[in-house]
């Protein structure tokens, strides 16, 4: 596999990027988000899209909440063919250059039990699981992890509640 991650370019989403952004969200996801929900949640003022770029096509995008002390993803996915070739790293790396001691110190997000790859990727990614939500995911009632990035030099986290041993490992 060639590593793609140099000729990538990361770069705000735009509206014209949503056929290839919802095209990577269906491939992605067994309960995808529909372009209304999208479209919602980026019309929101602490709301941000970007995308990673191979010449003029999207093969990956997060979109990511601004809060007053982190950033929290809310959906992120790299095309299938385009995995573990750098890009999905690229993508954190940049958003991780967002942060700062003196305000936004860390980045959150909530991962589904069942989704190891994702898992795994955030682990690879410096990510630490602090806490289990119970019933997370309303379309599946499925759990859900609270997993946590936090900038270099930050005092480690202390988990919000007791982990249970399905995610120990993942700590």
């Amino acid at each position: 596999m060639t590593d793609l991650s140099i000729r990538t370019h990361i770069r705000w989403m735009i509206r014209r990027d949503m056929a290839e952004v919802l095209g990577i969200e269906k491939e992605s996801f067994s309960h995808p988000w529909t372009e209304e929900e999208f479209l919602i949640s980026l019309r929101q003022r602490n709301v941000i899209g970007m995308v990673a770029e191979l010449g003029e096509k999207v093969i990956g995008f997060m979109v990511y909440e601004l809060h007053k002390t982190k950033l929290h993803i809310i959906n992120f996915a790299v095309a299938p063919q385009y995995r573990r070739r750098g890009i999905g790293q690229r993508m954190i790396h940049k958003l991780a250059t967002k942060l700062s001691s003196h305000r936004r110190s860390r980045i959150t997000l909530e991962v589904r039990e069942t989704n190891i790859d994702a898992q795994r990727f955030f682990k690879a990614q410096e990510f630490k699981a602090t806490r289990v939500l119970r019933g997370y995911y309303e379309d599946t009632e499925e759990d859900g992890y609270v997993m946590q990035f936090l900038l270099h030099g930050e005092p480690q986290f202390v988990p919000e509640v007791v982990l249970t041993n399905r995610i120990s490992h993942l700590v």
